[in-house]
């Protein structure tokens, strides 16, 4: 079993920055895609941006995103740095991995950090 740890999550007023980190951890042998999304209350839980093993990056909005994503495949660890953050950036934020077990790939997801931003 593979497990996601997310961390960073919190409350944070209009124009802030945050910081996600997700650390991947358990009977790992290979992950490909890692990755956010989120879900804000009453809508449908959504890409936020991916990244590939080889440093591919995909961004749901790349225009509106203010955000980057950043990936340590040596420690299969992901982050997310979000800046100027805006109230309808606030939902809970799931971290993913597309995990290889020598026979499946299958996708984990984590149990999500909240993130609040105040107007």
């Amino acid at each position: 079993q593979v497990q996601l740890a997310e961390s960073g999550g919190g409350l944070v007023q209009a124009g802030g920055s945050l910081r996600l980190s997700c650390v991947a951890s358990g009977s790992i042998f290979i992950i490909y895609r890692m990755g956010w999304y989120r879900q804000a209350p009453g809508k449908q839980r959504e890409l936020v941006a991916e990244i590939t093993r080889g440093g591919t990056t995909n961004y749901r909005d790349t225009v509106n995103c203010r955000c980057t994503i950043s990936r340590d495949n040596a420690k299969n660890t992901i982050g997310l740095q979000m800046n100027s953050l805006k109230p309808e950036d606030t939902a809970v934020y799931y971290c993913i991995a597309d995990h290889f077990d020598r026979v499946v790939t299958t996708t984990r997801w984590g149990q999500g950090t909240q993130i609040t931003v105040s107007s």
